[in-house]
């Protein structure tokens, strides 16, 4: 079972950290050899739960990166000095 699903009285309480999101890159790693195995031997109605798996952490990481996005500030704000540019190794 793929590490992002939990019981629901503990969901909402996980920690989103580098170790989650490195650990369900990870699994979708494994995920993806696995599949590729199966197809190779010809075994591809047995990859589909590996598939909805896969997909399901991918949607949830994409949810992180979204939410993650959201606490930006915008372009606007930062400084358009090009000496801090320069400096910092930032372009807009």
């Amino acid at each position: 079972m793929a590490v992002v699903f939990v019981p629901k009285r503990q969901r909402g309480k996980a920690q989103i950290n580098q170790v989650t999101i490195q650990r369900l890159l990870d699994e979708n790693d494994q995920l993806v050899r696995c599949i590729t195995e199966y197809l190779q031997k010809g075994r591809a109605t047995e990859c589909v739960q590996y598939q909805q798996i896969r997909q399901r952490n991918i949607v949830y990481l994409g949810t992180i990166a979204d939410a993650s996005t959201e606490n930006l500030p915008d372009k606007t704000e930062f400084c358009c000095c090009r000496e801090y540019r320069s400096l910092h190794n930032f372009s807009l």
